[in-house]
C-alpha cells in the first residue's frame, strides 16, 4: 500500500492491526519493537510502519493528521542499520516516501519472518524478554508459549503428530477404534487400510509411533481420538466440550441464577456427535408440514449440517495447546459456539477453496469418516444454509489477543415483517438490506463490530467501517474501544424503540442500564455522573445507574489525594456494593487511572473473593463489571 492508502486506512477503518502509526521524529526503541512484532507474527504477513502521523487531538472521534518527518534521509539510513545489526537475523525493510498534505510521511513494510528465522529478538536482550507478538494493535512481549510455537512451527511435525513420552497403547480405547472403522466402512467398504491390524492402522494414521528408544507408543491425536477415558484425563484434563445454557441473552450477571452446563468428554470420533445431540436437544424447533404428509416434522431453528460444520471446525481447529475446552453456550435468542485457538486463515479468505489447520493429521482421520471437509468450505457451507434458511447470516471472530475463535448463529429469521416494522420507527431514509441486517442483529446481541457486519454482509473492511460510522453519526449507535478492538452499542434512541417491542416468553429485552457506559465525567452535585457527549445514555438513564447515596459521597470526598490503600479499598466494596460498576466509572469515581485501579486492587480483590465480575467466563469482556460478594452465608 502506498503511504496515501495508509494514512486513509487509518482514518477510515476501525480495525487496523498490520498499521502502525507513529510521528517518527526519532528512530525510537518503540519502533523496533513493532519491526520486531511484524516479523514474528504468525500468519499475519507482516505490517506497515507509517512515520510521520500522529492522533489528532483535537478530533472528537479518534483521527491521525500528517505531521511529516523532520529528516527522512537520516530516518532511512538509521531504520536500515538498526534492522540489519538489532536483532538475531537481519531484516530488510521495504521504505517509500511519499509528500502528503505538503508534508513528507515514509511508509516501512515489514515482511514476516520465515518460520526458520522465528522467532526474531532483540539479541541484545535475548529471548523470551527480547521477542515480540503483534496482537491487536499492541506490540507484546512473547511468553514462553509463545516460544514453544515457534520452535514447533520449525519442525515439520505438528503437535497432533508428537508421540507422548508417557503414553501408552494400552490407553487406546478399542472400542473407538472400533467406531472409526464402521464410520469408515460405511464410505469406502473396499479401504485398503480396514484390513490392516490395529496397530498398523494407529500407525498409518499417525496416531502411533515409535518413540526414540523404539517403542510404541500413542500420539496426541491417538489420545484425542481414541483414548480411553482415563487417558484423557490424564494427557488432556481440560479438552472436552461444556455445553452451558444461559437463561437470556447475556452471560448470567444474577449470582442467584446459575447457568446450566453439561460437560462432555469422549474421543472426538463420540465427541462430536454426543456435542451435536446436546444441542438439538436444547434447540428450539419449528415444524413444517410437507406437501401429501400426514405428520409435521420438527425442524431444529438451526440446521443440522450447519451445527455439524460448527462442532466439528471447533474440535479440528482449535489449539491443543491451550488449557481450555471447547464451549458451546446457549442463549435464549443464539448459540455461540468458542474454541482455543485463532483462525489460521485470514479474515478475508474465509469461505475461500483451500483449508490450514494447525492439527492435520486430525483433520484427515475426521475426513475419513466424513466428519469434516479439508477444502476449507465448511464456513462457505454455513454462510449458505443459514441464508437459504431464511436465518441472519452467521458470524464470526477471530480473536488473536485472547487466542480464541468465536461462532455466533442467531435463531432469528430475518427481516419479516414485524422487523421492517421496528426499523421504521428508527426514522431512517434510503436504508438499505445491509444496514437493515446490521440493526437488527444490534438489537438481537446489543453490539456489533467491523468483523460482524463483514459477515452479515459480506463487504469488505472499509465499507464496513463506513456503514457503522453512519451510525454513529446518526445517533443510533455508540463507538467504544479503538483500533481492532472497536465495537459499537445502541444509543439511548436506539433504546428506546426496543421499549414496546414484543418478545418470546423468558426473552425479554435487556433493561438499559444494563448497556454501560464509559462514561468520563465526575459526579454532579447529586451524585450523578451526568451526560457528556452524543450517543451516551441521557442524564436520567445515568444518574438512575449511578446516582449515590449521602454516606457514599462523604465516603469518597474523605478520601483525600493519596488515600492508603485500606480506605480506598473499603471505598470500592462500597460502591460495588451499592451497584455492579465498570472499572473505568469507578476510575472516574475515584479519581485513580484505570490501569493502576485494575493492577493494584480490582485484580487483587477479585483473588481474594472481595469483588465478584459480572461476566465471569469472559474477564476481558468490554462490558465487564466488578460487584461485591455476597457474604458465604447467603452465596447459593
Amino acid at each position: 500500500m502506498t503511504p496515501l492508502e495508509l494514512v486513509r486506512q487509518l482514518n477510515e477503518l476501525d480495525e487496523r492491526p498490520r498499521i502502525e502509526a507513529k510521528s517518527g521524529s526519532d528512530m525510537g526503541k518503540s519502533i523496533l519493537e513493532t519491526v520486531c512484532a511484524f516479523s514474528n507474527e504468525p500468519g499475519m504477513g507482516g505490517g506497515w510502519l507509517l512515520l510521520g502521523v500522529a492522533p489528532d487531538e483535537q478530533a472528537f472521534w479518534p483521527q491521525y493528521e500528517v505531521v511529516g518527518v523532520p529528516n527522512i534521509d537520516k530516518l532511512q539510513a538509521d531504520l536500515t542499520t538498526q534492522c540489519a545489526t538489532t536483532f538475531n537475523v537481519a531484516i530488510r525493510p521495504q521504505m517509500e516516501v511519499a509528500e502528503i498534505q505538503g508534508k513528507r510521511v515514509l511508509s516501512v513494510f515489514i515482511p514476516e519472518a520465515s518460520s526458520a528465522s522465528k522467532p526474531v529478538f532483540f539479541t541484545a536482550t535475548g529471548l523470551p524478554k527480547g521477542a515480540y507478538r503483534r496482537i491487536g494493535s499492541s506490540d507484546v512481549r512473547c511468553s514462553a508459549e509463545d516460544l514453544a510455537v515457534f520452535y514447533s512451527d520449525r519442525t515439520a511435525q505438528s503437535l497432533d503428530a508428537t508421540v507422548l513420552p508417557d503414553g501408552e497403547m494400552e490407553e487406546i480405547d478399542p472400542a473407538s477404534v472400533a467406531e472409526y472403522r464402521r464410520l469408515r466402512r460405511e464410505i469406502s467398504p473396499g479401504a485398503e487400510e480396514l484390513s490392516w491390524d490395529d496397530t498398523d492402522l494407529l500407525r498409518a494414521l499417525r496416531c502411533a509411533d515409535a518413540d526414540s528408544h523404539g517403542v510404541m507408543r500413542p500420539t496426541v491425536s491417538g489420545i484425542l481420538l481414541f483414548g480411553t477415558a482415563l487417558a484423557l484425563r490424564r494427557h488432556f484434563p481440560m479438552v472436552r466440550v461444556d455445553y452451558i445454557r444461559v437463561p437470556g441473552r447475556q452471560w448470567v450477571e444474577d449470582p442467584h441464577r446459575r447457568f446450566e452446563t453439561i460437560e462432555l468428554r469422549a474421543p472426538l470420533v463420540r465427541l462430536i456427535g454426543r456435542a451435536i445431540n446436546a444441542i438439538l436437544d436444547d434447540l428450539p424447533k419449528a415444524f413444517s408440514l410437507p406437501d401429501n404428509a400426514i405428520r409435521r416434522e420438527d425442524l431444529p431453528l438451526i440446521p443440522t449440517r450447519v451445527l455439524r460444520e460448527a462442532v466439528v471446525n471447533a474440535v479440528m481447529h482449535r489449539s491443543y495447546r491451550i488449557h481450555s475446552p471447547v464451549q458451546i453456550i446457549r442463549y435464549s435468542n443464539r448459540l455461540e459456539i468458542r474454541n482455543p485457538g485463532y483462525s489460521l486463515v485470514a479474515e478475508e479468505r474465509w469461505g475461500d477453496p483451500g483449508s490450514v489447520t494447525r492439527n492435520p493429521h486430525l483433520a484427515t482421520v475426521l475426513h475419513e469418516v466424513n466428519f469434516a471437509e479439508t477444502k476449507g468450505s465448511g464456513i462457505r457451507v454455513m454462510r449458505y444454509l443459514m441464508s437459504e434458511g431464511n436465518l441472519t447470516p452467521p458470524t464470526f471472530e477471530s480473536d488473536r489477543q485472547k487466542d480464541l475463535f468465536v461462532a455466533t448463529f442467531l435463531f432469528h429469521h430475518f427481516l419479516g415483517p414485524d422487523d421492517w416494522q421496528w426499523l421504521r420507527s428508527l426514522s431512517i431514509e434510503g436504508l438499505s438490506d445491509e444496514d437493515a441486517r446490521a440493526l437488527v442483529y444490534v438489537r438481537e446481541t446489543l453490539s456489533i463490530d467491523n468483523a460482524a457486519y463483514r459477515d452479515l454482509n459480506q463487504v469488505d473492511v472499509l465499507n464496513a467501517s463506513q456503514h457503522l460510522r453512519r451510525f454513529r453519526d446518526q445517533g443510533l449507535l455508540e463507538q467504544r474501544g479503538k483500533g481492532s478492538a472497536t465495537y459499537y452499542v445502541p444509543t439511548q434512541r436506539f433504546l428506546q424503540t426496543l421499549e414496546g417491542a414484543k418478545s418470546n416468553p423468558g426473552d425479554k429485552v435487556l433493561p438499559r442500564q444494563t448497556i454501560q457506559s464509559d462514561v468520563r465525567a465526575i459526579p454532579n452535585s447529586e451524585g450523578a455522573i451526568p451526560n457528556s457527549g452524543a450517543g451516551v445514555p441521557d442524564s436520567s438513564l445515568v444518574a438512575s445507574a449511578f446516582t449515590l447515596p449521602e454516606e457514599l459521597r462523604a465516603q469518597m470526598a474523605g478520601l483525600g489525594a493519596k488515600p492508603r490503600q485500606e480506605p480506598l479499598r473499603q471505598a470500592i466494596l462500597a460502591l460495588c456494593a451499592h451497584q455492579p460498576i465498570g472499572a473505568q466509572q469507578l476510575a472516574t469515581l475515584l479519581g485513580r487511572a484505570k490501569k493502576h485501579l485494575i493492577n493494584d486492587h480490582l485484580s487483587e480483590m477479585v483473588a481474594k473473593g472481595d469483588l465478584e465480575l459480572t461476566l465471569p467466563q469472559q474477564p476481558n469482556h468490554p462490558r465487564q463489571s466488578y460487584r461485591a460478594a455476597l457474604p458465604k452465608e447467603e452465596r447459593p
